[in-house]
């Protein structure tokens, strides 16, 4: 067994070794390249990617003081550069990392409890729960759970009450408060009577406007047959392009010319022109780009008609409903009453969701194909779980392979390996493969989120989040704690069967290594590995030579920053810290690794979602309170761990004591789920209604003094005349929402700075040290302390989404996209001969083609010098100049052109 116990310890050094120097490696090539490759680095703030208000500022070159800047960065400035959800995963890892300095502090009691006069373990065994040899030292691991779990839970608790204010705050805010989707509610399995326009304002107070939900399944079908041939020809046509230019310089070089250089036969043979098969794969081969103009008028001319067919109400529409409302007030209230009679009717709801958010296959289902949907995609993924546990549980087995040579005496052959490889193949190794496995489920598991019934891309990633993480803990720690703990010990179960239980409680805490193992890995090697970017790194200057044949791909390569799925994301480091809870108190020292890899990994994600990552689907931080009730997971499992681990050693005094704690956890978890479960998915009253209970805010209007006949308010015509009266020109609740733009900022400054129910009558109060702030969240991180974590641009409107204005900017904005869909517009480079604008003429009034912003260089490379451009088929079919349009293009692009072909 000591033969055994330093291989152990040795795993563990090799690990933090080879992950150091993976680390050490990656973070200097980080630093040697990031100034050199500012698009991998520094994309946001060296790039003409964001506008200039939105880009951060520069970091220094030399890393000390990158490292001081990043440190010194504020909340604001996190929150507006990498948004409220990228603020608060940066927040969550910072508070794993303080999980682990605070298990340090358990130390001082543990260690010397476990390591003296002990039962003779070795090396970092020597420090765990499995050395103590007295019953009644188990007293200081029960006190110590009470201290150091009870410190998570307030924790909890204090995370929640920040995040629901934070919430709360950003919601009121011009930013929210007067975007479109704070305004609009979606409403599923909606009763056929309501689906009228005129029955469902009878429902609601404050309805704007409505958008019945209908998809016609063959529009949708035209649609994707039209944007696959408009890609595909827009692909070939690059392709051809990019050929004739080499041809016509290879010619230039050789002293040829090329007559006439405006014909693309004189470059390329007809037989070599790209072609289409009429039917996949047994078809008849057709010239490609005369295919195109024949195929293209026809589901131009199709798509046209089902489009108006759509609109005129011939189709008849799905249960669901998005309803615009006057203000966030009304949506609000909408939202959080129960709207119908019957169960499962107006449900689920949504409030918040962008149209391009909302998975529109899924707007069909009723209720009871939802349950059923719902049903299946739970069993499947629990059958996964089942079957997944094999491969898992044989990884646990390499992770202690030492421990079996006693039975197998083939693999003897370990001992003769140098001892930094074996302690790579039984300590590196199954942390890789385990990494590997896990990287695996992701597809799966949102792919049964979207045949669950989930309508958003909020609620897939929130489904995804609790399935993977459901994945992580079964698989990453009980199963592997199993298998290791068995084959730790398989050997002397098969001698003594009787004594399982005895062998597996004593063997328990010696599978933290391998779980130390797996930190070390993704606090060094992962924080190292997305510094590097290597992957976008080799994908933006090796493969996107292969990958990006297109002038539009090149563009959306250079343009198109990266982002995180959330609900992949959080269930990796939600288990990390599961396990780091659960041995905290049985093999203490893994608190240490703990706050070395989650402080790596915070200032990695500092660095990667302020200056390298851009933002995915907003969900105001929706995540974070669910990974936050993670958390009580690895309290659960510690507190369950260490009973076990008493009533395996008769100690009945800590069993009675660490049973009444868990009491106490159940009872706290189930306080905070009464709590806290309704406040963080809606908008409190308070949050929208004024102080003074009558002027308007960004949220609310008072009723009384709109005059419209067609709200369904109850209004009392004859006081708002008697008011109107009696209003002054300055008021807020006069003309002064007019158009005259003067009028219109004081009133917004009025609206912005206009107190609210949950202000109150604040006092001002000191400012307390660090310790009062963390203890006492409901008097220091209240709505009103908060304001300075919020950045500026949050106080500005959105442009074009005032309530106040009725304009059709946004008629088709809930509408399915395929009811609205234009012909894609074909993106071409230009090249010197002219053969661009052939191909843009055969194609007017077929499909909208363009070779604007996009062009060859001196070598026969594509370069793109602006935006991609976006026609109307009406607008390309009228005749224009093309001399006049290609001077205007070449005026404003050159300084464009200079920067894009040196980037």
């Amino acid at each position: 067994m000591s033969d055994s116990t330093a291989t152990s310890t040795q795993d563990v050094i090799t690990s933090i070794i080879a992950n150091g120097v993976i680390c050490a490696i990656f973070t200097t090539c980080f630093f040697i390249l990031r100034m050199k490759f500012k698009r991998i680095y520094e994309p946001k703030s060296y790039c003409d990617i964001l506008p200039e208000e939105d880009r951060p500022e520069k970091l220094p070159r030399t890393p000390l003081f990158w490292f001081k800047a990043l440190i010194k960065k504020d909340h604001a400035f996190v929150i507006k550069h990498s948004g409220l959800d990228g603020y608060l995963f940066i927040r969550y890892i910072f508070i794993i990392s303080t999980f682990g300095l605070g298990g340090m502090l358990l130390w001082i009691i543990l260690f010397p409890v476990n390591a003296t006069n002990g039962k003779g373990e070795t090396g970092l065994n020597q420090l765990g729960i499995s050395n103590v040899g007295s019953v009644g030292r188990y007293y200081a691991h029960v006190f110590m759970s009470w201290i150091y779990y009870s410190a998570i839970m307030f924790t909890i608790y204090r995370e929640l009450h920040f995040y629901t204010n934070i919430r709360n705050l950003i919601l009121s805010t011009p930013k929210y408060a007067k975007k479109l989707s704070s305004r609009v509610v979606i409403f599923q399995t909606v009763p056929d009577q309501y689906l009228d326009e005129i029955e469902f304002f009878k429902l609601f107070g404050g309805v704007k406007r409505i958008w019945v939900a209908k998809i016609s399944r063959e529009l949708t079908k035209k649609v994707k047959e039209r944007e696959n041939l408009c890609n595909l020809l827009e692909i070939q046509l690059n392709k051809l392009l990019i050929k004739s230019v080499k041809e016509k310089l290879k010619a230039e070089k050789n002293g040829q010319n090329i007559e006439p250089e405006n014909e693309l036969v004189c470059y390329i043979p007809q037989k070599k022109m790209p072609t289409i098969r009429l039917k996949k794969f047994i078809g008849k081969k057709v010239d490609l780009i005369e295919y195109c103009k024949e195929k293209i008028p026809k589901l131009n001319n199709e798509i046209n008609e089902l489009q108006k067919k759509s609109n005129v109400e011939k189709v008849k529409p799905l249960n669901s409903i998005a309803v615009e409302f006057e203000n966030q007030y009304y949506a609000q209230m909408a939202y959080q009453v129960t709207v119908h009679d019957q169960p499962l009717h107006f449900q689920p709801k949504h409030i918040g969701v962008n149209p391009e958010d909302i998975f529109w296959p899924n707007m069909r289902l009723f209720w009871w194909e939802q349950l059923t949907r719902l049903s299946g995609s739970v069993a499947l993924i629990i059958f996964l779980i089942i079957i997944w546990a094999i491969p898992v549980a044989f990884i646990g087995f390499i992770s202690n392979l030492t421990y079996l040579t006693n039975k197998m005496p083939w693999l003897n052959f370990i001992y003769n390996l140098p001892d930094v490889l074996l302690g790579l193949i039984t300590s590196l190794l199954p942390t890789v493969l385990l990494a590997i496995l896990m990287m695996i489920l992701p597809i799966f598991i949102r792919s049964m989120a979207k045949i669950s019934g989930c309508l958003t891309i909020q609620s897939i990633e929130y489904f995804t989040q609790n399935a993977y993480f459901a994945f992580q803990v079964v698989q990453t720690f009980l199963v592997v704690t199993i298998a290791s703990s068995v084959s730790s010990v398989a050997t002397k179960i098969i001698e003594d069967p009787t004594s399982t239980m005895t062998l597996l409680s004593s063997n328990l805490p010696k599978s933290s290594n391998f779980f130390i193992s797996y930190i070390i890995l993704q606090g060094f090697s992962v924080s190292g590995g997305t510094l590097f970017q290597i992957v976008t790194l080799i994908l933006f200057y090796i493969m996107s030579f292969i990958l990006d044949g297109t002038v539009r791909k090149k563009f959306n390569r250079f343009n198109n920053l990266s982002t995180y799925s959330w609900g992949t994301v959080y269930p990796i480091y939600s288990c990390l810290a599961v396990i780091s809870i659960v041995y905290s108190i049985i093999s203490p020292i893994i608190s240490l690794f703990t706050f070395v890899s989650f402080l790596l990994l915070f200032f990695t994600y500092m660095n990667t979602l302020n200056y390298i990552i851009g933002t995915s689907s907003d969900s105001v931080g929706k995540n974070y309170p669910r990974a936050i009730f993670h958390l009580m997971v690895g309290i659960y499992l510690g507190e369950v761990c260490l009973l076990g681990l008493f009533a395996v050693s008769k100690s009945w005094g800590c069993i009675v004591l660490e049973a009444i704690f868990i009491g106490i956890t159940v009872l706290f978890h189930v306080q905070m789920n009464i709590a806290f479960d309704n406040l963080i998915k809606v908008l409190p009253n308070t949050c929208m209604r004024p102080l003074d209970g009558e002027s308007e805010t960004l949220s609310w209007k008072n009723p009384k003094f709109i005059e419209d006949k067609d709200m369904n308010f109850w209004i009392n015509k004859e006081s708002i005349n008697e008011d109107e009266k009696n209003l002054s020109k300055d008021s807020p609740f006069n003309d002064g929402y007019n158009n005259n733009n003067n009028n219109n900022k004081i009133d917004k400054e009025v609206l912005i700075n206009e107190p609210l129910l949950i202000e109150g009558d604040r006092t001002e109060i000191s400012k307390p040290n660090i310790i009062l702030r963390y203890l006492q969240p409901w008097k220091y991180l209240t709505y009103h302390d908060l304001h300075e974590y919020i950045p500026s641009s949050y106080y500005e409107y959105p442009d074009g989404e005032d309530d106040g204005e009725d304009n059709d900017l946004h008629e088709h904005d809930y509408d399915c996209p395929d009811l609205s869909a234009q012909c894609p517009t074909i993106w071409i480079p230009r090249d010197p001969m002219g053969l661009s604008k052939v191909q843009i003429n055969q194609f007017r009034g077929i499909v909208p083609m363009s070779d604007a912003n996009a062009e060859f260089n001196e070598k026969g490379k594509v370069i793109f010098t602006g935006q991609p451009p976006v026609l109307e088929l009406d607008e390309y079919k009228e005749e224009k100049g093309e001399e006049e349009e290609e001077e205007d293009d070449d005026e404003g692009n050159d300084t464009v052109h200079q920067h894009f072909e040196s980037v």
